[in-house]
């Protein structure tokens, strides 16, 4: 399953808009005033002065809400991590996986024994998954029914209380979509911890797509951004790749 990454919406004129909540700090204008003495050049090269002195509360002003679609629940539960965020995620609560996408990491596609083995066992947890929910949901119809609920309903109301419980055969690798919306001082930590050479593999991808698409709307605000190890010295301590310069390379080829 491919990773699938757009940039559905962002605040509009993202560089004016943190510019002009930056500015205000500084200015006794009114807001009016500030935001019409605003050019496109002037915005940028403010933002650029922030970013150099470390003034970012007035990045959050500025959000960005991307679709993802193509990645793991094992994604999904590092991503949830990162708390100034929201997500709207595809629910396995109601949604029938009986033919259940999965993602397969590239150590596993590129070993044929392996890759053999992971196939048949996401489709030994696919025959789980439905046999699970069929035996479920006989179980809930004559309940139902007993009560004295119709067939035809009783059907319907079985099966999603069947999926309920079923979802926890499900594997890490299980397919899901969601929504996420950041404001650029958290995509900016984001990118700080999850572009780093040692993040899983799955989100270092994700997060570098998602750094090339806002960099094309708002370059001044993420020019700069990528793994810590772009700006100064590498946090990892005894842990790190020791690849800072090929890192710097990469990203400031962006």
């Amino acid at each position: 399953m491919a990773m699938n990454v757009v940039l559905i919406s962002h605040t509009p004129s993202p560089i004016k808009t943190v510019a002009t909540a930056a500015k205000l700090c500084y200015s006794d204008s009114s807001v009016s005033a500030t935001i019409n003495g605003l050019t496109d050049d002037s915005a940028g090269k403010f933002v650029d002065m922030l970013s150099e002195i470390g003034h970012e509360s007035p990045i959050e002003h500025a959000s960005f809400t991307f679709g993802i679609e193509g990645v793991s629940r094992s994604l999904l539960a590092q991503i949830t991590r990162h708390r100034m965020a929201s997500f709207s995620v595809k629910s396995q609560r109601y949604v029938n996986e009986l033919d259940f996408k999965y993602v397969t990491p590239p150590a596993i596609e590129n070993c044929p024994e392996a890759l053999l083995a992971y196939n048949e066992a996401m489709e030994q947890d696919r025959l789980t998954y439905i046999k699970i929910s069929k035996i479920l949901t006989e179980n809930h119809v004559r309940e139902l029914m007993k009560n004295g609920m119709s067939e035809v309903n009783a059907v319907k109301k079985a099966e999603k209380m069947a999926i309920e419980d079923a979802r926890f055969i499900l594997p890490n690798s299980c397919e899901t979509q969601l929504i996420v919306t950041m404001n650029a001082r958290s995509l900016k930590n984001f990118f700080l911890l999850r572009c780093c050479n040692r993040a899983q593999w799955e989100i270092h991808e994700l997060a570098d797509r998602m750094l090339s698409l806002v960099r094309e709307v708002a370059p001044e605000l993420f020019v700069k951004c990528g793994p810590a190890c772009l700006t100064g010295p590498c946090p990892e301590g005894k842990m790190s790749c020791e690849k800072a310069l090929a890192m710097r390379k990469k990203y400031a080829a962006r």
